[in-house]
């Protein structure tokens, strides 16, 4: 589904976000299978976090019609027992869901986990005990597909926990994450300056009271504190969540390019 995720993006945003039935199936009907048509992708799309939408044979990709203050964002962190997701799983989820730039909801959970090595436990203060009883890995994952919606993935060092979360989806039967990703540490290398960019770094720097680092919900509430010191700094161009996404990635020739557009 991940080639299915970028190739609609790249089409939505070649044809001002909208795309014709035919376009649509065209773009999916590559990644058809015999037990999948357009119309059962299109259920997928939407129950991955794919933001599109419908409405007789036009789709919409509907981060690129709202606007970045309003649009909805979950930020995310996660701790887990190891770096790769074949042999590690997820032992701590924190997640914060953004809408009109307020805090609307929250998820916190413990992983049950069988195996916690002691070096993750120095770094995270997190025991074995803290695991035992805990949801199953299946439970938490479930809560936490459910709880993200269609929101934007937003996360400190975004590829790692959506590379992690992606697998741990898949191997629970949980599908492919399809919320597009915003990752913090792109974007505060745009728009403000400093000698790292570390999530500790960071803390320090922009004086953020967190209750300690490498738990995920205290995580998630500094990266969210990150992005809100980025949005402050982001050009008058950047409209759109979707534009925000683009300039999250943009090279300093597409920015330049941008404001000289500008005047």
């Amino acid at each position: 589904m991940q080639k299915v995720f970028e190739e609609l993006t790249q089409a939505f945003r070649k044809h001002n976000g909208v795309l014709q039935e035919s376009q649509y199936k065209y773009i999916v009907t590559k990644h058809t299978t015999l037990l999948e048509d357009s119309d059962t992708i299109f259920i997928l799309l939407q129950a991955s976090g794919y933001p599109i939408s419908q409405e007789e044979d036009i789709y919409k990709l509907e981060t690129y019609f709202t606007s970045h203050e309003t649009q909805r964002y979950c930020v995310i962190d996660i701790e887990t027992n190891g770096s790769k997701p074949g042999t590690s799983q997820v032992i701590e989820i924190g997640a914060i869901m953004i809408e009109n730039g307020q805090i609307i909801d929250r998820l916190e959970t413990f992983v049950e986990c069988a195996f916690l090595p002691e070096y993750i436990s120095k770094i995270t203060g997190i025991e074995p005990t803290d695991l035992m009883g805990a949801p199953t890995r299946k439970e938490a994952l479930t809560r936490l597909r459910h709880f993200m919606q269609d929101a934007i993935f937003v996360a400190h060092n975004a590829d790692f926990d959506y590379t992690f979360l992606n697998a741990s989806f898949e191997r629970f039967g949980l599908g492919n994450i399809g919320n597009p990703k915003l990752c913090t540490i792109e974007l505060a290398r745009r728009t403000f300056e400093s000698e790292r960019y570390g999530l500790a770094y960071l803390i320090d720097f922009l004086g953020i009271e967190t209750a300690t680092h490498h738990r995920a919900y205290s995580d998630a509430v500094c990266a969210l504190k990150v992005m809100e010191k980025s949005l402050e700094g982001i050009p008058e161009y950047v409209c759109t969540a979707d534009e925000l996404l683009q300039f999250s990635k943009s090279s300093k020739k597409q920015r330049r390019l941008k404001k000289e557009e500008e005047k």
